[in-house]
């Protein structure tokens, strides 16, 4: 597990920086923690380091928002408000599945399982600082967090 100190938001957007060099098509992360710990601060910080035109919008209401960035398509996914795992289907989750989807998921409980995660992030917030925790789930997913130590 690597443990990242996020003491102001140009860390969080450093983070998004180097996980955008680490991550390849077909990865998926996964990203946990409380309301209000900064999951959708850090994927926006991924997809804009991926080349994202403007800004990224939340996906809380829409549950999931599509990027084309070139080759690469980005999926960032905010579960939060998915009442079942069959839910998905109907979101076509299955057609990004393809190998050249990169996915970013919050709120992965909601969809147990169901979900494939190669990195786990876990955002925490105590009184004096923010932190996540960074930890590979798959063999690829250890190659991604073993990048991102100093």
């Amino acid at each position: 597990m690597l443990t990242v100190a996020l003491p102001d938001l140009s860390q969080t957007a450093r983070l998004g920086q180097a996980l955008a060099r680490a991550l390849r098509p077909g990865d998926q992360v996964v990203l946990r923690g409380d309301l209000g710990c900064g999951k959708t601060t850090l994927a926006g910080a991924v997809i804009q380091a991926l080349g994202a035109p403007g800004p990224v919008k939340s996906p809380t209401y829409t549950l999931i928002e599509e990027y084309e960035l070139g080759d690469l398509r980005v999926v960032h996914a905010d579960l939060y408000r998915l009442r079942a795992p069959a839910e998905l289907e109907m979101l076509g989750w299955r057609d990004y599945q393809d190998g050249r989807t990169l996915m970013l998921v919050e709120w992965p409980e909601r969809a147990p399982g169901i979900l494939r995660a190669d990195v786990d992030v876990w955002l925490t917030v105590t009184d004096d600082e923010r932190q996540a925790h960074l930890q590979g789930i798959s063999p690829r997913g250890g190659e991604v967090v073993d990048s991102l130590r100093p």
